[in-house]
């Protein structure tokens, strides 16, 4: 065992707490405390819990059994070897169920004292290690569920992000989702102004009233500005957060720029109330939610070019319609207006033709027949298909 290790002997009889403590075990290097009684005893262990107590089953006032009590009582982790006397089996059997985790039957050679204190100071080693593998274990458990949660609130963002085509619904998921992946307390999103060129509050979540109702206004916590600025997320904790305004809202802060290419079109602002430093992989994840808010703000501005070339289209095609029809009913009307004159030659009342003449007349009459029975037939697309 590692030497240094501090066991409490609790006897009443100098011989035997001579033969287990300076004889049989400071040599090993334990460092050996010894109190004659068990409220002693007691006393030192809630001060300063040792790796080990030795007790005898027969102290006078509170015995062995009274100190195992004691110590399962007020939840002492340190295990107990009671020290018993021949014949006393039926005593160390009590002791075993009081919680000893072991006995000694006096008298043994200290041999059999630094074998038995060894044993019992392995197994609390390895109950230790157990422990400890055990809380590794939750820790690494508790982790990995946290990261399939951030996994699929990050996917439940992306489906969010092509499916939902309300604006504002979907900011709202992106700000849900921001809150959950940093466990944040509060926090907002804000979209550059073209023409005034300020960021203005756009959707939020959980900010106080005198904040939350300068929607659509612009919002000078004096940290977003700097990150317009530079282009790149600002994180910060503590003493650094006291210098701004946002300071009024929490003790950490996150701001992470929403852009097209290297444009800054949006923030996206987190706040934790307690003093709290962001970690690398909730900045990772804050950031691809403002990805998200850049590819649902470019898909809205190309949904707008397309309704708009759409538009275009239609406008487009009823000037076309229009066109058509003008034509139609002009070519009609001079058709009409040709045929009078030509009927009325053919019927030789201005004066006689010859064949040639008749059959020359009688070729451009079928020519605009067939010129008006085409124009009345032309169906003119309508300007809405």
């Amino acid at each position: 065992m590692a030497p240094g290790e501090q066991i409490l002997i609790v006897e009443n009889d100098p011989d035997i707490a001579d033969l287990i403590g300076r004889q049989s075990l400071q040599p090993l290097g334990y460092q050996v405390t010894v109190v004659s009684d068990a409220a002693s005893a007691l006393k030192r262990a809630l001060q300063s819990p040792p790796d080990l107590i030795l007790a005898n089953i027969n102290l006078p006032g509170l015995s062995g059994k009274d100190l195992l009590a004691a110590v399962s009582s007020q939840n002492i982790k340190s295990p107990v070897i009671v020290i018993a006397e021949k014949g006393q089996e039926h005593d160390a059997i009590q002791a075993f169920r009081l919680g000893a985790t072991d006995v000694m039957f006096w008298p043994l050679r200290d041999a059999e004292v630094v074998s038995i204190v060894e044993r019992a100071l392995r197994q609390t080693q390895e109950a230790r290690e157990r422990q400890k593998l055990d809380r590794q274990l939750k820790v690494a458990n508790d982790e990995l569920q946290k990261r399939l949660r951030d996994l699929t609130t990050i996917l439940g963002t992306a489906k969010a992000v092509v499916s939902i085509t309300d604006q504002r619904l979907l900011f709202d998921r992106i700000l849900e989702s921001a809150l959950q992946l940093s466990e944040a307390d509060l926090c907002w999103l804000m979209l550059r102004d073209d023409k005034t060129a300020t960021y203005a509050l756009r959707a939020q979540r959980n900010l106080p009233e005198s904040w939350a109702k300068k929607i659509n206004q612009p919002v000078d916590d004096g940290v977003s500005s700097l990150v317009a600025l530079s282009g790149e997320s600002l994180f910060m904790n503590g003493s650094p957060v006291q210098k701004f305004k946002i300071a009024a809202l929490g003790k950490s802060v996150g701001v992470i720029p929403i852009k097209i290419k290297n444009e800054v079109i949006g923030l996206l602002i987190v706040v934790r109330k307690n003093d709290r430093e962001f970690i690398r992989d909730a900045q990772t994840m804050l950031e691809a939610m403002a990805d998200y808010a850049s590819i649902s703000l470019v898909n809205a501005r190309l949904f707008r070019a397309l309704e708009q070339s759409v538009e275009n289209a239609r406008t487009g095609e009823k000037h076309r319609h229009a066109a058509l029809e003008s034509l139609r009913e002009s070519t009609q009307k001079e058709v009409q207006a040709a045929m009078y004159p030509l009927n009325l030659i053919l019927t030789e009342m201005p004066g006689a033709l010859n064949p040639e003449q008749r059959q020359a007349l009688e070729s451009v009459q079928a020519a605009m027949q067939r010129l008006a029975r085409s124009s009345e037939k032309t169906v003119v697309p309508s300007a809405g298909k």
